[in-house]
């Protein structure tokens, strides 16, 4: 996906991108693939596929809400900082929060986050399901981007958000009724579903919109061992 294509497929989520956007991810593209030598942050280093399956990719949370309206945004598992560093640039406005297990990520995350200018950042080196634990109820959007099957991520992030506000997960194709209980004991609902097919390579993806209806057990999150070895 080369640079036109990029801004037009962009506007078309209802995104008008500015020079300094623009400039901000060019940049983000160029540490990527600088730091990505010396740890592993991605398989993918062109600059066309890191436009399209990561840049273009984040973005589409924008076709299951308006992040206009969305004060604080937390993305766990964030990698390199995928979708959370993206929808900073292109939403400065959003208090953004990104959780990674691996704290050498988290280094390259300060670092991007000082280069090119983003505040409102913190990043936090933690296994999501500990972060959860002592931050209960404090995000309007919680995302999370293929790191783990539905269930999982549903016992992960739903804590952290705000009752009636919103956990996005962004998977390549997976079907919600594999978790109908986890839906159930964590006390939310799926409100939007979208699937489509990512331009140009015409890959699956889906993105599942879930509401948290109110208050859940102080219990979830469990320990990792125990939600690995019977997932909701």
């Amino acid at each position: 996906m080369d640079r036109e294509i990029f801004i037009s497929e962009v506007k078309r989520l209802n995104i008008d991108l500015t020079e300094e956007m623009l400039q901000q991810l060019e940049k983000y593209y160029e540490l990527l693939v600088e730091w990505n030598e010396k740890i592993n942050l991605t398989a993918i280093t062109d600059k066309n596929d890191v436009y399209l399956k990561h840049f273009y990719d984040s973005l589409t949370l924008c076709k299951i809400i308006d992040l206009n309206d969305v004060d604080s945004l937390c993305d766990i598992g964030t990698g390199a900082g995928f979708p959370g560093i993206v929808l900073k640039i292109c939403f400065p406005h959003l208090k953004l929060t990104l959780v990674d297990a691996l704290n050498k990520r988290i280094n390259f995350l300060k670092l991007v986050c000082d280069d090119l200018g983003l505040s409102d950042v913190e990043c936090i080196h933690a296994r999501a399901e500990e972060y959860a634990l002592k931050n209960r109820d404090l995000f309007d959007v919680v995302t999370a981007r293929a790191v783990a099957p539905l269930n999982i991520l549903l016992e992960y992030s739903i804590p952290l958000v705000k009752k009636n506000k919103y956990f996005i997960a962004l998977k390549g194709n997976e079907e919600v009724s594999e978790s109908k209980n986890a839906l159930k004991v964590l006390n939310c609902k799926v409100v939007d579903e979208n699937k489509f097919l990512l331009p140009l390579e015409n890959s699956n993806r889906t993105i599942i919109k879930i509401q948290k209806l109110g208050n859940i057990s102080g219990k979830y999150p469990r320990r990792f061992a125990e939600i690995k070895k019977k997932p909701l």
